[in-house]
């Protein structure tokens, strides 16, 4: 189990969440991180969620969307109750939520932030999502990923 600890995975055992870990060897040179988890583990992108953190001044909030979608700024600053929002750099975002970009969790991060989930996940039995580190996914139900960050469903993909 050590190797597969993270943050992420000790607040779900924490919380008697079931969630599952499945790893994979993470390619040093990918960019497009949840594609290559999805790649790497056969997922469906559809059911495979990236983590991104956006924000204006010193204002930030976590969109949770699929990685075949585009995040929708405008839907996630209506969501927040905010007037506008832009992806935060991905050094705030490191600082905010103690994770490294490619493997940023809606789950553990070190400042609790507003978080966002995209409606679509409402319908899958499971969904994927970073565990926390670089090659390493959970998969769990999308509401206990919600309770787990309390986090609101919200239309936020495109």
């Amino acid at each position: 189990m050590a190797a597969t600890a993270t943050r992420a995975t000790q607040r779900l055992t924490q919380l008697a969440i079931e969630f599952r870990v499945h790893a994979y060897t993470h390619d040093p040179r990918a960019d497009a991180y949840g594609a290559e988890a999805v790649a790497a583990l056969g997922l469906d992108p559809a059911a495979t969620f990236k983590t991104l953190v956006a924000g204006v001044d010193r204002s930030l909030v976590v969109a949770v969307v699929p990685v075949n979608a585009r995040l929708d700024l405008k839907a996630l600053a209506t969501a927040a109750g905010m007037k506008s929002l832009a992806l935060a750099d991905p050094s705030i975002a490191e600082r905010a939520t103690g994770y490294v970009v490619g493997g940023i969790s809606p789950v553990g991060q070190t400042r609790r932030l507003p978080t966002f989930i995209d409606e679509s996940a409402r319908g899958l039995a499971t969904m994927f999502c970073s565990a926390g580190r670089r090659g390493l996914e959970i998969e769990l139900a999308p509401d206990d990923l919600a309770r787990a960050c309390n986090a609101t469903f919200s239309r936020i993909a495109r």
